[in-house]
């Protein structure tokens, strides 16, 4: 049940409640957006990569099987045990909270996927894992986010739903607070009541330029959607960056 000393991220990805309410995910759609990206970066077989805010691997099984070093890290112990049943030859799991570089590692290329960014409260955070990915490139080395676009999520806001998966009805009401786009997840399971929320915040291109910027980045292309079609901020619905780790830190800290 929920902990207010507990980042709502933290324990919310590691039960399994989470994994089974989203477990439908399309492997596919996932494995054509994979070859699509890889295609637009100057990274070759057997580079070593990683995957930050892995979840169970999904993404980071792809990439192996596309002939990677792969590194798949995440925050949820739970996860990445399941992750390692499934393991593909050239991949590795840990568990590794992303606000910090991973020690005595480097790749030359960094994948955070499926909106795995802006769970923190602090806007320092999210600068924090920019940091750390910068540290942890290789010179000149690349940086790709997939985030939703949050301009079209609050504009096709659904606020109330419920999907019912492996026997269990998950009622979910979601909101905009001006900072935050905000799903609160209720359930019983073997009468018992859950609640659990995500939070992530509403960032945009904007937001992410800026603080890319200022860590020592440059954004090289932005697409709309997982065929990688061009971002349109009222149209799209994902924002998917490529930025460019600088060969000089412009940060002015």
């Amino acid at each position: 049940m929920s902990n207010s000393e507990c980042e709502w991220f933290a324990e919310w990805f590691d039960t399994p409640y989470y994994h089974l309410l989203y477990h439908n995910r399309d492997q596919g759609e996932a494995r054509t957006f994979i070859q699509n990206l890889v295609g637009q970066l100057p990274i070759q077989k057997g580079d070593s990569v990683l995957d930050l805010a892995c979840g169970k691997g999904r993404h980071t099984r792809i990439l192996a099987e596309l002939g990677f070093q792969v590194t798949g890290a995440d925050l949820s112990a739970n996860s990445i045990k399941e992750a390692q049943q499934t393991m593909v030859n050239g991949t590795q799991f840990i568990v590794h909270d992303m606000r910090y570089p991973i020690p005595n590692r480097s790749f030359q290329c960094v994948f955070n996927l499926f909106t795995s960014f802006g769970y923190f409260d602090s806007l320092e955070d999210n600068r924090s894992v920019i940091s750390s990915v910068r540290e942890m490139l290789e010179p000149h080395g690349h940086f790709v986010i997939d985030f939703m676009n949050s301009c079209f999520v609050i504009d096709h806001l659904v606020s109330e739903e419920t999907k019912t998966m492996g026997g269990i009805d998950f009622h979910i009401h979601r909101t905009f607070d001006d900072q935050h786009i905000l799903k609160d997840i209720r359930f019983v399971d073997k009468g018992k009541n859950f609640h659990y929320e995500e939070r992530v915040q509403a960032l945009t291109l904007d937001d992410f330029q800026e603080m890319l910027e200022d860590n020592g980045f440059q954004i090289l292309r932005t697409f709309g959607n997982f065929n990688l079609a061009s971002f349109d901020r009222q149209h799209s619905d994902r924002l998917i960056i490529i930025a460019q780790k600088k060969s000089w830190n412009s940060s002015s800290h």
